[in-house]
C-alpha cells in the first residue's frame, strides 16, 4: 500500500487558501512545554476566566447597565429585610442648613473675608447669606428631635417601623440622621455618587448606609416602605423630593402617605399651591395631599393620626 505523501503547514495553507499564510510558526507550538506553561499562566488570569459575578471590569460596561440597576435595587432591599424594617420616614432638607455651631463659623468666617474685601460685593452677599442660614439652624434642632421621637418609641420589638431614612448626605439629613443615633436607635442613609463626592454622615447605621448610583433606585427605595415624608426647608434636590411625592400621590401611583411641609413660612413664600388651584392647573382637593407643620411633636402627632384614621377604614 502505498504511503501517503506528507504536507507541511504551509503547504496547507496553500491549498485552502491559495497562497502560504507569513504568520505561521516555524515550529509545533503545542510541543513547546514553557510557552505551554505561560500560555496557561495567561489563562488563569485572563478576566474572562474569572467568575462574571467577580469581574468588576464587565460589570462596569455600557451593556451591563441593567444587572448594575437590579443590584442597586437588590442589595439594599435584602438588608433591610435583615433588620426587619417594616416602614420608614422619609426626612428630606437642604444640605446648607447646619447646627448653630457651624452656622455661627460660617457667618464668622464670611464676615473675615468681607472685612478684608469690602468692596467685594460676592464676600458681602456671603454675609447676607451666611445670616440667613444661621437663622435656619432651628431647622436642623427640629428635624434632630423629630428624628428622636419617631425612633425611641419604634424600634423596641424584633419589627422595626418608622425607621427614620434620609438621602444620607448633610444638614436636615443629618439632623435627622444624628437624632436617632442620640437615643440608640437605627437609622438608614441612601447615599447618592456624584462629581463632587458626597460622604455619607457620621450618624447613619453602618450596616443601612447605602451608595447609590443610579438616582432613579434610589428614589424607588425611599418610596417602598415610605409611612411619611417630612419636607424641611430645602433647595432643589428638596422640591425635586416634594414634587416627585406629591406627583405619585397625585396620580395614585404609591401608597396612601402624610406628605408634611415643616415651616409654613418657608414653604408658602417658595411655592404658592393655592395659584395653582386657583389657575386650574391642580384641582383644589389636591391641595389636601399635603399639610403643614411647625413643631416636631406636632408632624409625628399627623402622621400617627393619618395611620389610626387608615385602619379604621
Amino acid at each position: 500500500m502505498a504511503k501517503k505523501p506528507k504536507h507541511d503547514e504551509a503547504a496547507i495553507g496553500s491549498k485552502v487558501t491559495g497562497k502560504a499564510c507569513s504568520i505561521l510558526p516555524d515550529t509545533v507550538l503545542g510541543d513547546d512545554v514553557a510557552l505551554v506553561a505561560e500560555n496557561m499562566e495567561r489563562i488563569l488570569g485572563s478576566p474572562s476566566y474569572s467568575l462574571a459575578q467577580d469581574d468588576k471590569l464587565l460589570l462596569t460596561r455600557e451593556e451591563m447597565r441593567g444587572v448594575r440597576m437590579l443590584l442597586e435595587l437588590g442589595k439594599p432591599e435584602i438588608a433591610l429585610q435583615a433588620d426587619n424594617i417594616k416602614s420608614t420616614v422619609i426626612v428630606f432638607g437642604g444640605t446648607q442648613i447646619a447646627d448653630r455651631a457651624a452656622a455661627e463659623r460660617r457667618l464668622s468666617e464670611a464676615r473675615r473675608a468681607a472685612h478684608a474685601a469690602p468692596a467685594n460685593r460676592a464676600l458681602v452677599r456671603e454675609v447676607e447669606r451666611a445670616e440667613r442660614l444661621l437663622s435656619m439652624c432651628r431647622y436642623y434642632d427640629d428635624a434632630r428631635t423629630f428624628a428622636r421621637i419617631v425612633s425611641i418609641d419604634n424600634q423596641c420589638e424584633d419589627e422595626r417601623d418608622y425607621v427614620i431614612i434620609t438621602g444620607g448626605g448633610p444638614g436636615i439629613m443629618e439632623a435627622a440622621n444624628r437624632g436617632a443615633f442620640d437615643v440608640g436607635c437605627k437609622s438608614i442613609g441612601l447615599n447618592i455618587k456624584l462629581p463632587a463626592e458626597q460622604q455619607p454622615n457620621p450618624f447613619i447605621t453602618p450596616e443601612l448606609c447605602f451608595q447609590f448610583k443610579y438616582f432613579a433606585l434610589r428614589k424607588f427605595h425611599f418610596i417602598l416602605r415610605a409611612a411619611a415624608v417630612v419636607l424641611f426647608p430645602g433647595g432643589f434636590g428638596t422640591l425635586d423630593e416634594m414634587f416627585e411625592t406629591l406627583t405619585l400621590r397625585q396620580t395614585h401611583r404609591m401608597q396612601p402617605v402624610p406628605i408634611i411641609l415643616y415651616g409654613r413660612d418657608y414653604w408658602s413664600k417658595v411655592i404658592d399651591f393655592r395659584f395653582l388651584a386657583e389657575s386650574g392647573v391642580i384641582a383644589d382637593h389636591h391641595l389636601d395631599l399635603f399639610s403643614y407643620a411647625e413643631t416636631p411633636e406636632d408632624a409625628w402627632q399627623q402622621i400617627l393620626d393619618f395611620h389610626a384614621k387608615k385602619q379604621q377604614v
